[in-house]
């Protein structure tokens, strides 16, 4: 069915009512999402995955993982494929086998939570370092662990000031640090240099964690090798989002930190038969047999060639934005092309985030260069269009 502008979804679905129209209000959602789709290209979703089977074959049961993803006994429904998903992540990341452990959560902000978690619990004195540009789940993490918290500056294309960092941290010696990068800013998609950050750290011998928030830029960039948890590059966790790059369409992601700094294991519970080591103890089996059909059906190879196409279209959006007179740039690595923020009218047809005078678009998988030319044709039209001026007031009627 096809619904007009005037459909109120607040009064359709108000519980309140009886009866209640289920279909009109679930049209209206499908409708809704299926007008907005051309344009919606401000925010990171991939939209090339069809997860259709998945959530048509197992979308009518209950999949609850409770525990620990490695436990045996209690409600174990998709926990093998969670380990599966963990495993490939891990190796991808080449973290070390003998010193992981890592979970499917709730997104980026759970993933952080939880190795700020078992960052604090091990370094309870600690001061976690983050700057300006880090996502804004990081400094209310930080209220909620009541931890003492210090922002460093970043620079202007959103990357970590490391100069300002070693200042901060020259203040704070006494103390063990927890860093916390980014793997792909929210606004440029910059990635700050661990390797940078962890010699920064040991000229001045302090002890702590570094964990980087890799919510949209993580995955892409192991395929490429730029980003790895070896040993030698010193990062102790990392959070990764599933509903980004993998597209998964639900919130989720998997989060990963070194074993050797996590406290012991907490006591079974013994009414699930599991041990509770996760934020959320029930978690979503539904997200972790999402992300296993993700990976399983493309592999590797073939998140790298969604990867390098995503990156090709961005490229392709610089060059056609600023054929138009339009200025615009992107980091090399990144999907995500930043402008000046356009008019209004343009900002609400494509959904571009904004803050203050920077807007930004990204090319996920999916994203055709269609749009783009369409976005593009937009622009130019704002930059001829001319600014409608107010009117001189007739001075014999001011008061």
């Amino acid at each position: 069915m096809t619904h007009t502008h005037t459909f109120d979804l607040a009064v359709a679905a108000d519980l309140s009512r009886t009866p209640i129209d289920v279909t009109a209000v679930l049209d209206h959602l499908i409708h809704t999402a299926d007008t907005a789709a051309a344009t919606s290209i401000g925010y990171p979703g991939a939209v090339d995955l069809d997860h259709t089977a998945v959530m048509t074959r197992l979308g009518h049961w209950l999949w609850n993982n409770i525990g620990d993803p490695s436990d045996t006994g209690g409600v174990a429904h998709t926990r093998v494929l969670e380990q599966a998903v963990i495993a490939w992540v891990a190796d991808l990341l080449r973290m070390p086998v003998e010193d992981r452990w890592g979970y499917v959560t709730t997104g980026g902000t759970e993933g952080n939570l939880s190795a700020l978690h078992a960052a604090y619990r091990r370094w309870p004195t600690a001061r976690i370092y983050y700057s300006t540009a880090a996502h804004y789940s990081v400094p209310k993490i930080v209220d909620m662990l009541g931890a003492y918290k210090v922002v460093v500056a970043a620079r202007p294309d959103g990357e970590m000031c490391y100069d300002d960092l070693a200042a901060q941290l020259r203040k704070r010696r006494r103390w063990p640090a927890i860093v916390v990068a980014t793997a792909g800013t929210t606004l440029t998609e910059a990635v700050d240099d661990t390797r940078r950050i962890r010699a920064i750290l040991t000229e001045y011998g302090m002890a702590g964690h570094l964990h980087v928030d890799a919510a949209l830029s993580g995955i892409p960039l192991a395929l490429d090798g730029q980003l790895h948890l070896d040993d030698a590059g010193g990062i102790g966790s990392i959070a990764i989002s599933g509903h980004k790059f993998l597209g998964v369409p639900t919130p989720c992601g998997v989060v990963l930190i070194r074993d050797s700094i996590r406290t012991p294991a907490r006591p079974q519970v013994a009414y699930t038969a599991a041990t509770d080591t996760t934020i959320t103890g029930s978690r979503c089996g539904l997200a972790a047999a999402l992300l296993w059909h993700a990976i399983a059906l493309h592999g590797r190879e073939g998140h790298w060639w969604r990867a390098a196409e995503a990156r090709s279209t961005a490229a392709y959006a610089v060059e056609q934005i600023r054929a138009t007179g339009w200025a615009a740039w992107r980091w090399p690595h990144a999907f995500t092309v930043v402008l000046p923020t356009p008019p209004e009218s343009i900002r609400r047809k494509w959904l571009l985030a904004t803050d203050g005078t920077v807007s930004h678009l990204i090319c996920m998988p999916g994203i055709t260069r269609g749009q783009i030319d369409a976005l593009a044709a937009d622009l130019a039209t704002a930059i001829t269009t001319p600014i409608p001026r107010p009117r001189t007031p007739n001075v014999t009627t001011m008061p």
